[in-house]
């Protein structure tokens, strides 16, 4: 995400390497490389201009410390002004209805029903609600099929009423039977099209005047850059729309939507998704995406993400485990697991400082992780219980069961041996770190 405009802004601050202050001469070429760069990322270039001449005049005169170079007081500047261009703080959503309401809009393909499945999701599951889909799409049958398996997936009902062209009557009755059947919150999917056109306006206009929802928020394809955001600013014109999402952002984003849309529309952006899991939603946090755009990472959603699927009993007995070198296959699968359900590897590696740029050109698959899992679930009980057992007959034995040659069985024992050691390695540092501090404290004292 966003790689390809970390790489340039990070050109960019080279510029100033190597200067003791900050002048309008020397910062002049740095806001040209990085003017460019937004550009480039499909930010309209008036935003990138008066973005680029508020960090400049902010930057100019400012007094270098002697523990702080101008590139590092330049990024500081950067990732204030950033945050404030997509929000400055994070903007959650209304819930006051009874039920409350959700209306999704967006063109067909941005990523609606999807979002719809992942917003029901977050929010039986953060905010202990009990939601109810609505299937509003009455042109594209898939759409409704979709929700549909997404809604049985998640084990959250779906509202569908199949032989009616009528979204208004859809998402009223809806409503209705979200009353009758204890949900205090109903989420619905519109119908999108490949193109703004006015009979997409009125039937969207005619859904939001009649149901009367708590808030209304716009689906936009991160991807599709500076066209995402000209069409938000056609739907808020009609809409009044509450808040923008931005989908796909696992892919090739370039940054354009999500620099420039609120500066555009000036309405928040409330929502990020990423990949296909139900589980990849964010409330979008401008100061943690700035982070991420000038490649510092994003410690804090890592965290996070990973407190949701570590459960902290567990992980102080693996820590034992580990301790004593009795790290074996069944801990292994079951962190391998964990780590999967916080979304894409390589997504969540780029979120630790340093991390993404070293993973910059290094292919992280599925089926790599499906591999190990098949390698593991071809031995025996006792065998994943301990690695030792495994000797060369027994390698031979699960090469053979899980698809895999000796070359593989032996390269895959040999990074488990390695793993095992450095955890036990890291375990002893941390608890001489401790020790350490006890002592110190008992000094104090």
């Amino acid at each position: 995400m966003f790689e390809n405009l970390q790489d340039k802004l990070e050109r960019a601050f080279k510029t100033l390497k190597g200067h003791g202050t900050i002048t309008e001469l020397n910062v002049a070429a740095t806001m040209k490389d990085i003017r460019r760069a937004l550009v480039d990322a499909d930010v309209n270039y008036k935003i990138a201009k008066e973005f680029t001449d508020t960090v400049k005049n902010k930057a100019i005169g400012q007094n270098v410390l002697t523990a702080v170079s101008p590139g590092q007081l330049l990024v500081k500047i950067m990732q204030d002004e950033l945050t404030e261009l997509m929000g400055g703080t994070v903007a959650d959503v209304k819930l006051e209805g009874k039920p409350a309401i959700i209306l999704i809009a967006g063109l067909q393909g941005s990523g609606k029903t999807t979002f719809s499945a992942k917003l029901a999701n977050y929010m039986r599951t953060k905010r202990k609600k009990r939601p109810l889909l609505v299937a509003g799409d009455v042109y594209r049958p898939a759409a409704i099929e979709q929700l549909k398996v997404l809604g049985k997936q998640i084990e959250i009902p779906v509202y569908t009423d199949e032989g009616s062209k009528d979204p208004v009557g859809i998402a009223t009755n809806a409503i209705t039977y979200a009353k009758a059947n204890n949900h205090d919150l109903v989420i619905i999917d519109t119908a999108g099209r490949l193109a703004i056109d006015e009979q997409m306006m009125n039937e969207i206009s005619a859904v939001k005047q009649h149901t009367n929802p708590d808030e209304t928020l716009f689906v936009v394809d991160s991807m599709t850059g500076q066209d995402a955001v000209n069409t938000a600013h056609t739907f808020n014109e009609r809409l009044n729309f509450d808040g923008v999402v931005l989908t796909k952002l696992d892919g090739d984003t370039r940054g354009g939507a999500a620099l420039s849309i609120k500066y555009t529309v000036n309405k928040p952006i409330k929502f990020v998704s990423y990949g296909e899991k139900m589980e990849t939603i964010d409330l979008f946090y401008p100061d943690r995406m700035a982070q991420r755009i000038l490649g510092m990472g994003d410690i804090v959603s890592f965290v996070e993400k990973a407190q949701e699927q570590f459960d902290a009993k567990q992980a102080e007995e693996l820590q034992k485990k580990i301790r004593k070198n009795q790290f074996d296959f069944n801990d292994f699968l079951y962190q391998l697991n964990q780590l999967r359900k916080m979304g894409n590897i390589k997504d969540i590696a780029a979120m630790i400082p340093g991390m993404g740029k070293m993973l910059k050109d290094v292919e992280i698959e599925d089926s790599q992780f499906k591999r190990f899992e098949a390698i593991i679930f071809s031995m025996t009980p006792a065998e994943r219980a301990n690695p030792d057992l495994i000797d060369a007959s027994r390698r031979r034995r699960i090469a053979y069961g899980s698809g895999n040659s000796i070359t593989d069985i032996n390269a895959f024992m040999k990074q488990f041996d390695q793993m095992r050691k450095m955890l036990n390695t890291m375990s002893k540092m941390s608890m001489s770190g401790k020790a350490m501090n006890a002592l110190q404290a008992l000094r104090k004292r």
